[in-house]
Formats: C-alpha cells, structure tokens, sequence
C-alpha cells in the first residue's frame, strides 16, 4: 500500500493532512529543534529499555557511530549493524492507534520504519529518503532530525500493533514517542481498579478525621 506524505516547510509546525478513504496512513514531517517541542512522550529511554521495545540498542551521547537526535536527552532508541537491526515497539496494549509522533535523528536514506500488524508483517513501509530528501544522515540540520508523527484512520487504526525499525548501516536513532490512542479493555480495567481504590481511600480518610469541638 502506497501511504501519503505531508512534509512541512521548514518554519511551519507539522502539517496534518487527512487521508482520503483509500488512505487510511499519512505522515506529517515537521524540522526538528535542539529544544523538544513536541507532544509529551509517552515512550522515551532515559531510564533505560522500556519493556515493550525490543532489539535495537539504548545508547546516548554522540559518538561514532551514534548521533543523539536534536531535541533528544538522555537516552535513545538505535538500530543498526552495530546495535541490533531491527528493533521493534510493540503497541498491541493500544485498541485503536491514532497518532504517533517522534524524533527521526540524523535521517538516512538506509534507514527504514515499517509499520506491522500482529503477525509482524509490514503494512506499510517507509524509509529515510521519504522523510527528507536529501536523506544525507545530517547530525545538525533541524530537515534531517524532524518531529514525524504517523496518522492512522479507518481499519488501520486497530491493524497497526507495532513499529518496525531497521537500518543496513549504522545508525537509525529515534526518541520520544507519543501516542495518541485508547488502551485495550485490560487496561481500562486496570485504570478503573486503580482510580477505585483511590476514592475508596480518599473516603476512609475523611471519615477517619475527628471532628473538633469548639472550645467553651
């Protein structure tokens, strides 16, 4: 499937374009920023490798043959010969996926994302010179380490379970991951036991202040 892509100038936020029925994936491209401007993430690798994120390497700093991504701090997310290729984000706790955004560091014409549905098989493809052309692997220029976010509609929404990262050179660096989408019933669940017990706890503790007399 051929998905559609948005790029924005380089002085203009992300661009979000909607698909036509046909199209149920599109790309906003947005020029990166030493400072992250973007949505808060949900996934990020500063205090280490998440447990849904596997393969790849969590690697931070600049040094060869890593790039930290503009806007990125601490650590990050790398693919690559040396690091492991592919990695994997495993996003199958989301029913439905609406959005996801992050940082593409340094793009490179041999890197590749793909998104995969829950057999691990790529729905959609895309690689570096899709993102920005020239995909030069610039480790300085805000085109060449943009904010992407991927807009899912239609079907797509509950077939995408993952993002796939590979790179045949080092290296494919990524960070900061916001998702946009509505958790699986089991976690629901889960929130709803948690904000449960809070109340719950929060009522005790009121009845369980004594009440003070006035004084005569």
């Amino acid at each position: 499937m051929m998905p559609k892509l948005t790029f924005a100038a380089a002085a203009l936020a992300t661009l979000a374009i909607a698909a036509p029925a046909s199209a149920a994936v599109s790309l906003g491209v947005t020029p990166g920023s030493a400072t992250y401007t973007g949505p808060t993430p949900t996934i990020n690798f500063d205090s280490g490798r998440p447990s849904n994120v596997t393969g790849g390497s969590i690697v931070s700093g600049t040094a060869s043959p890593h790039a930290q991504p503009l806007g990125s701090t601490g650590g990050y997310f790398s693919v690559g010969p040396a690091d492991g290729s592919p990695g994997v984000i495993n996003l199958s706790s989301y029913s439905q996926l609406f959005n996801i955004s992050f940082i593409w560091g340094s793009v490179d014409s041999y890197n590749t994302l793909e998104l995969i549905n829950s057999a691990g098989v790529a729905l959609y493809t895309f690689t570096g010179a899709d993102i920005f052309n020239p995909a030069n692997g610039n480790q300085t220029s805000a085109n060449t380490n943009p904010l992407v976010t991927i807009f899912l509609t239609g079907a797509d929404t509950t077939a995408v379970r993952g993002l796939r990262f590979s790179s045949t050179q080092n290296a494919f660096e990524t960070d900061n991951f916001a998702i946009n989408a509505v958790p699986e019933p089991s976690t629901w669940a889960l929130m709803l036991v948690g904000f449960g017990a809070v109340g719950f706890s929060m009522r005790r503790g009121r009845r369980a202040t004594p009440r003070l007399s006035a004084m005569a």
